[in-house]
Parts: C-alpha cells; structure tokens; sequence
C-alpha cells in the first residue's frame, strides 16, 4: 500500500443537518492514484465507498459508514478552450471557483442552481437544475467526463466515446464510480437583469405560456394559503449592474423576524397562513430590480435549514397540479405550508435518469424550515403533495428526500434498465451503494 490515509471519527453531516453518518475512514486524496488505492483498500476489506462533495444534498444520498472520499482537494482547473468555448476540470471543484474563474476568462456557465458552494461532479450527479425553457438541467452543459470505475479502470464518456455510459454518468448518482474530470459548454460571459413583481396565482396559471415566452429565465413563488404570487423574470442585459433591494428589510429584519414567528407557529400552527400573506406584504408586494454579472443573480442565498422536496411534472400539467395543491390545503386547515412554493421550468433532455427525460417539465419545490433547528410536522403536506405529484406523473429530484422505490423508478423512467445495466457492468460488486441506492436499485 501506498501512503493514503484515511481520518478516523469524522462525522460528516449534510448542508441541512437532516442526514448524517460516521464513515469509518474520510480520507482527502489529492491525485488519481490515491484515489486508486482507496479504491483497492476498500475492495481488500470489503468495504463500500462514497464519494462527497460540497455534502449539499437534502437528503442521505452521500451518507456511508464505510469509507468516504471527499473530493474538496481535486479542484482544479485543468483547461480553457476559448474557441469552443468548454473548460475542463476536476470533479471536486466548487462551481462558486468555478463561476469566478470563468469570468476571468470572459466565459460563463449558460444556466446555474440556487447554490453554488457544490462540487462539479455532484451537481451533474444528482441532477441540479435552475429554470428558463430553453435551458435543461445543469448536467445538459456537461459535454464531456472521465470516470474511475471500481476496478481502477479509467473511462473517457462524452457523445461519440462510451456514449451509453456517457448519457448514464451525466446524472450518475454516485453509483458508477469516481468523476474525476467533467468538461462543460459553456457561454460568453453576460449579465442579468432580474425583476421581481406581485402578481396572483390566477394570473400567472392562465397566462403561463406567455410569461414562459416574454422571459429566458422565468420562475415564480407562490405563497401558500394566499392567492399571492412573486413572479420572477431573468434576462440577458448590456445595462450596468444596479440593485434596488433593500439590504435592511431583506437581511436584517426579514431573516430574524421570520425564524422567530416560524417557531411561533409550531405552537399555533394557524399563524402560517398570515404570516405566509404579512411576508408576501412585506418584502415581495413592490417591483424590486438587480442587474448584475449572471452568476451573482442565479445565485441566491438559502439561510434556512429545511427539510425540501421537488418534483419535476410535465409542464401541461402545471396549473392542475398547483390548484390541487392549494385545494389539498384550503380542505385541510391543519395542514401548513410555509412560504415559497417555488415553480421553475426545464427542457426536455436524453439523460437517462433526468427529471426531464424527453419532456419539457415543472418543477414544484416545497419547502418547511426548521426555526432554531426545531422540526415542523410536515408529514401530511408531504404525502399529500408526493401523491399529486405521482397522478400527474411525477418524478423526484434525486439530491431531495422521497419515498419512491425502485418500481417507482421502472414506471417514471423509460430508460431505468439501461441505467442498471451500465451501473451493474461498471460497480458488479456494488462498492458504491449505500442505503440511498439500494432503495433506488433494490
């Protein structure tokens, strides 16, 4: 053996502090080949492996007691090609280096998620996604990686090499092996010019299409238990970066003074619904613009621990699905939602086990904070929301917390054998499963 060495006693929890797990050895390689001998001590001992980056995810896909790999160290950028405009890198990087030295560059990534403390190969492996229907999720930008199998093969996948395993390693859920390298397309770098409005859920449901067409990026939020709607518009601009926010009431009021009536209402549950409409009133009811570099605008802040989920449903089923949603609650007056419902937009795409496997879709993100780490019953909105989502034919963000199984999975995903075939040619033995995955496989 060579000289890797793994730290004992590490405990290593996810962003949200919902999962955890204590993998018996952590180790931090730094090169191909240390990686390699990972891999070889862990087949010796029989032992199973996870690898983590930025430990985002919401939910226990990145948890093992084995052997864990955190790819923090292999973070570099290993090419530019300006012509082409791709860059090349290794998988542990931080997409917020990423983002900083492709400006350095004049480039940019065309689309980016919410967060961007997130490692290259973890984004691409659980499917991230922003919204823009002319975008796909985050992996569509992946054009090109390689990947070290479980038997220390080392794999090129891109459309013309390895297709099969390339379209299955894009979304490639830990389970195929190491991402060491991932190339991506990426753009000219660009600015954004983002508006914020009021609007009613009304309005936007039956005028979708045209909001879908009139903005390149285009979201909205809709505030449980109301008829209120932030609509959110993102567009490519020349104009010089600006911003109307209002730090005081965004930050310092808005952050503190919702924690403590979020943790109010766990004693009175039926403060939700006004808070939900107060917050609405207090911070999205005026017209709000920023304009700044594109990184910095599809970037935003999450300063709540939450338990999450997200579904993607085709994008014809959205206004049915949303108004069942706010039926469910307005028949259930027990049942609370805290604010936003957020609703983004995705294109169709060819990856296997992509949400969006050939078809245009909407993703409906719910959420429920944890004021002072403090758990809010949510089980009912859960499985009331799972159960609309799964009519309208539904599939589950894979980095969130479901309940789907594997014969989900075979329903949802046309191509869900194919993907097994190629996880089962690749990891035989199943040294990168966990319990996540064999939920999923199993």
């Amino acid at each position: 053996m060579g000289c890797v060495h793994g730290q004992g006693g590490v405990k290593f929890q996810n962003w949200a502090k919902t999962y955890g797990s204590s993998p018996e050895l952590y180790f931090q390689p730094t090169s191909v080949e240390e990686i390699r001998e990972i891999l070889d001590m862990a087949r010796q001992r029989d032992k199973r492996v996870k690898v983590v980056g930025g430990g985002h995810s919401p939910s226990d896909i990145a948890c093992t007691d084995d052997f864990m790999i955190q790819m923090g160290k292999m973070n570099r950028i290993l090419k530019v090609d300006k012509e082409k405009q791709q860059v090349t890198v290794e998988g542990g990087i931080f997409l917020s280096d990423l983002n900083v030295e492709l400006s350095k560059h004049g480039l940019a990534l065309a689309n980016l998620g919410a967060v961007s403390e997130v490692a290259a190969a973890g984004v691409i492996g659980t499917g991230t996604h922003n919204t823009g229907i002319e975008h796909g999720i985050l992996p569509t930008q992946v054009v090109a990686l390689t990947l070290l199998t479980a038997s220390g093969e080392i794999l090129e996948c891109s459309e013309s090499v390895n297709a099969d395993i390339f379209q299955a390693a894009r979304l490639h859920l830990g389970c195929l092996g190491v991402v060491l390298t991932v190339t991506f397309q990426c753009v000219a770098q660009f600015h954004l010019h983002e508006v914020a409005f009021p609007s009613t859920l009304t309005e936007v449901l039956d005028h979708l299409h045209d909001h879908l067409k009139r903005s390149k990026y285009f979201r909205f939020l809709w505030f449980p238990h109301s008829e209120n709607v932030s609509v959110i518009y993102q567009d490519p601009t020349s104009k010089p970066p600006s911003s109307s926010a209002s730090w005081f009431w965004d930050y310092a009021v808005g952050y503190y003074l919702l924690e403590f009536l979020l943790w109010i209402s766990t004693f009175v549950p039926s403060l939700v619904c006004w808070i939900n409409r107060c917050f609405f009133w207090l911070l999205f009811s005026s017209r709000v613009e920023n304009i700044a570099v594109s990184y910095k605008i599809f970037n935003y802040e999450c300063r709540f621990k939450q338990h999450v989920q997200d579904w993607a449903i085709p994008i014809e089923k959205t206004k049915e699905a949303l108004l069942e949603l706010k039926a469910a609650l307005e028949n259930n007056p027990k049942m609370v939602a805290h604010y936003p419902v957020e609703v983004r937009f995705a294109r169709a795409d060819e990856i296997w086990l992509s949400p969006c496997f050939q078809r245009d879709s909407c993703y409906m993100n719910i959420i429920m904070y944890r004021p002072y780490g403090k758990n809010v019953p949510r089980l009912n909105y859960w499985l009331t929301y799972e159960g609309i989502m799964k009519k309208h034919g539904g599939r589950p963000h894979w980095a969130k917390a479901h309940t789907c199984t594997r014969k989900d999975f075979e329903t949802m995903y046309p191509a869900f054998p194919k993907f097994c075939a190629v996880r089962e040619k690749l990891d035989p033995t199943g040294m990168f499963l966990n319990a996540y995955l064999e939920k999923v496989f199993y």
